[in-house]
């Protein structure tokens, strides 16, 4: 990651192709349950925006804490390598689950026909 506008880019990108395909299959693919897609569509918009409000935090300790600043330099580096490494384990977990509830929205015979392709 180069830095958090790029991230939050990122973010927004992500929700934005999800919600797309959400709104393109309940719209144009027969059988599917659009009540369900717009539940996903609202968990979508849902996990942007807790996202990207989890995108910027702080280190709480300073250097004085420290015996010396290469030790907090180091510290300050594990913690956010660490911070971002769960932000994206999450962000990743929840659009898994979210893909998952779209292929239970539809419907038996779109299930079979993607199967045989």
């Amino acid at each position: 990651m180069s830095n958090k506008r790029d991230l939050k880019k990122q973010i927004k990108f992500v929700c934005g192709d999800i919600a797309c395909e959400c709104i393109m299959a309940r719209n144009f693919i027969p059988g599917v349950d659009a009540e369900k897609m717009n539940k996903n569509i609202y968990d979508v918009a849902s996990l942007q925006t807790s996202t990207l409000k989890r995108v910027s935090f702080v280190y709480d300790k300073v250097v004085s804490d420290f015996e010396n600043k290469s030790a907090y330099q180091k510290a300050k580096s594990k913690y956010f390598a660490d911070a971002y490494k769960k932000l994206n384990s999450d962000f990743n977990d929840s659009i898994n689950a979210i893909v998952k509830s779209m292929n239970d929205a539809l419907s038996k015979e779109q299930k079979e026909a993607q199967k045989n392709k």
